[in-house]
């Protein structure tokens, strides 16, 4: 375990970072870190309401002023046109996109659909991010990137250079109990709202390592990193969104009990995100709490499950994703 902490990010003036669920947990905490050095930041929420809400706090926390400019736009996951808006919106207003945060998620909920037809928890928690980084990957590919010492070698051992754009995936140590079934993607047949959690947090690093072997093989685009993370058992509003939509209110009590006495703070959970976007790690890395069981303490580089690795389910998800999302990369 290493001791780095927020404090450790290089300066990031000029830069532009996209959060996604920026307006609580620890989208907010990597948007207030971002910005204090300099960033600017995208806040891309589902609800515009609450994402000035946040950046509000933001800036009150700092004395009024904070070193990077907050900008708040809609963009719903689980809305494949709100996503593809949000994405034209950007570039008609930036010219690169340098660390994009697919951090905003749902957990464990009641078996709903998105807008498009999609099991909500894989619709938003996946397919969102799958769609969003496809339309946004010409600004990505554009910019200069975060920087940093030296040069990096991606997992799968070919060089990339330290200052590529970053692409940030979210994941969950629930990616461990997550079973791909190709046959019902959207639980169609069967649904348990916590299997249906762990195959969309398995989806996501099936993804980011899927995409970093695409950009090692990819001749014409090489400005890009693909960085999966997990925040370990972090004390967010999530826990409890998922006990108030179970309506039991012993949950209720239950997550708010285990977040007391278990979950560390946000700005610590906030750190593998951070370092996946700004250290000099390489592409196709796992950045994980570095304590107790991967769950605790400061951002360390770790190893994922074994499914997790899976080409050939990395493969079909994205050919299944590609198709579901109409969305293709360049890669």
């Amino acid at each position: 375990m290493t001791d780095w902490t927020a404090e450790d990010m290089p300066r990031l003036d000029g830069k532009t970072v996209v959060v996604t669920g920026a307006n609580s947990g620890l989208g907010f905490e990597g948007t207030r870190a971002f910005a204090a050095k300099g960033a600017t930041v995208v806040m891309a929420c589902r609800s515009v309401e609450r994402a000035e809400d946040a950046a509000a706090e933001i800036r009150a926390d700092a004395g009024g002023a904070v070193d990077g400019d907050l900008d708040v736009r809609e963009c719903d996951l689980a809305s494949l046109d709100s996503v593809a808006a949000f994405a034209e919106g950007l570039a008609d207003d930036y010219e690169a996109v340098d660390v994009l945060c697919n951090n905003a998620g749902v957990m464990a909920i009641p078996r709903s659909e998105t807008e498009d037809g999609f099991e909500t928890q894989f619709g938003v928690n996946h397919l969102g991010h799958f769609a969003l980084t496809g339309r946004l990957f010409p600004l990505l590919d554009a910019a200069e990137g975060i920087g940093g010492d030296g040069a990096a070698h991606s997992a799968a051992g070919s060089r990339t250079e330290s200052g590529d754009a970053r692409v940030v995936t979210q994941s969950s140590g629930a990616h461990e109990q997550g079973e791909m079934d190709f046959t019902d993607l959207n639980w169609e047949r069967s649904y348990g709202k916590w299997k249906a959690y762990g195959r969309s947090k398995l989806s996501n690093l099936l993804f980011a390592y899927e995409l970093q072997r695409r950009l090692d093989d990819a001749e014409d685009v090489s400005g890009v990193r693909s960085v999966a993370c997990h925040p370990g058992y972090t004390d967010t509003n999530l826990q409890m969104r998922t006990a108030d939509e179970s309506g039991n209110p012993l949950m209720k009590v239950g997550m708010k009990a285990a977040n007391a006495v278990l979950g560390q703070d946000p700005d610590v959970g906030v750190e593998p995100m951070l370092y996946a976007a700004t250290a000099d790690v390489d592409g196709g890395a796992y950045v994980e709490p570095g304590g107790l069981m991967n769950m605790r303490g400061h951002p360390t580089v770790g190893r994922s499950n074994d499914a997790s690795y899976d080409r050939e389910d990395a493969r079909r998800l994205w050919e299944y994703s590609t198709e579901a999302t109409g969305v293709e990369f360049p890669v």
